[in-house]
């Protein structure tokens, strides 16, 4: 029990040196809700309204048995061909997809309705750069201030791995 304690502490430290987020990207729910990948939406339209950086996360919604999710070149979305599919996204009807690269990207549903309108498509790009934030040398700023996220990870995963071996 005492070392249960001990992770807990030390994942509690972690996320409050992090500021809690070790993770970028959005989740992006496609379009629009958690079980919105069905036919009687406008994927496009969805899509028009968003935004995609490099890192953010897709969310497909659906009941497995009647849908699925494909990704696919631009002449297979244009033309809702399934097979020569780039990755099959399927895995059970809340599916996720992160878009690691800037480039356009297309999903089309399986199973006969990327016909009938359950296919999107869209462009990633990387996200503007934020202004950096000027850095206080005047005493300390924050309990590790020139640790990066990768770095607040190592020293987490240095003490579990110290509390448990």
């Amino acid at each position: 029990m005492a070392s249960m304690a001990a992770l807990v502490a030390t994942m509690m430290v972690v996320l409050m040196v992090s500021g809690g987020t070790l993770v970028e990207g959005t989740l992006r729910y496609v379009g629009g809700s958690r079980t919105s990948w069905r036919t009687g939406v406008n994927f496009s339209q969805w899509a028009a309204n968003q935004t995609f950086y490099v890192d953010d996360w897709l969310y497909f919604g659906f009941y497995k048995h009647s849908y699925s999710v494909y990704e696919v070149n631009r002449t297979s979305y244009e033309n809702c061909i399934v097979s020569g599919f780039i990755t099959n996204v399927t895995r059970g009807g809340r599916d996720v997809f992160h878009l690691l690269y800037a480039r356009p990207y297309y999903f089309i549903s399986g199973l006969g309705h990327c016909p009938e309108g359950v296919k999107v498509a869209f462009n990633v790009t990387y996200a503007p750069a934020s202004a950096p934030v000027p850095v206080k040398h005047s005493g300390t700023s924050g309990l590790f201030p020139n640790f990066n996220a990768v770095g607040i990870v190592a020293v987490a995963w240095s003490s579990l791995l110290t509390i448990f071996l």
